[in-house]
């Protein structure tokens, strides 16, 4: 018996040989099962509704403000309301992440020409060489031309206080750093009543912000981090759907 058992044994093992392992061979050549895995671990869900970000278990708004655009015109909170839009802070200098960032932006303007009620904030954090004029230049060679696509500077109190403690995206003066300024790469998406609002992970928590440094053509960057274009987009698309 134990002989005919061995016999079996070895028959199921080759047999999976022949018919499993060139398949696996074949996925691990194409890189199909780390960039799978990596997928399913990692690319947020989108829900029915998209949650809120909560402080203290509240709803977070997006603050008053009320600053330059690059045509010299005063823009406030209030031109943004009824509208989807999207925040981000970067500086026209920027050596590193704003350009990217920007591309990015663009390429969401381009696929959404013609929606009135969707529109971009850029928030300066160098307002002080970023005047109205330098601004307007920099929207000329991004091919910025949505009408509420806005490129505000003004006061740095404010502008660093909207940044930090409103929108709790991280900008800073940093005179060691190339550029001179430190500051993430997130995008943040505001509803029509001006709450920040995101999609859920696959463990059912926001992500907050939006990724704005990879590109959809890239896919993922050197340290492994997704690109989030994608699903900023289809998120801005489902806020506008909301009534």
């Amino acid at each position: 018996m134990k002989k005919y058992s061995y016999v079996g044994i070895s028959f199921i093992v080759l047999l999976f040989g022949i018919i499993f392992v060139p398949r696996i061979v074949d996925r691990v050549k194409g890189a199909s099962i780390v960039k799978n895995d990596r997928m399913s671990a990692s690319n947020p869900v989108t829900n029915e509704k998209l949650a809120y970000l909560k402080i203290n278990g509240k709803p977070k708004k997006v603050a008053d403000f009320a600053l330059l655009n690059q045509d010299s015109l005063l823009i406030t909170n209030y031109d943004y309301k009824g509208k989807v839009y999207v925040a981000e802070f970067f500086f026209v200098n920027c050596p590193t992440i704003c350009p990217k960032m920007n591309q990015n932006l663009v390429y969401i303007q381009n696929e959404l020409k013609g929606v009135a009620d969707f529109g971009i904030a850029s928030f300066t954090i160098n307002p002080e060489m970023d005047t109205p004029r330098v601004l307007k230049k920099y929207a000329e060679n991004y091919h910025i031309t949505d009408e509420d696509w806005h490129l505000l500077t003004g006061d740095r109190n404010a502008i660093y206080e909207l940044a930090n403690k409103n929108f709790n995206i991280y900008a800073e003066e940093a005179p060691e750093v190339s550029g001179g300024f430190e500051h993430s790469g997130f995008f943040a998406l505001i509803d029509r009543d001006g709450y920040i609002r995101s999609r859920y992970d696959a463990a059912g928590n926001p992500i907050i912000y939006y990724r704005g440094t990879v590109g959809r053509e890239e896919q993922y960057n050197a340290n492994g981090e997704e690109e989030q274009i994608t699903i900023l987009l289809e998120d801005i698309k489902k806020l506008l759907e909301e009534k």
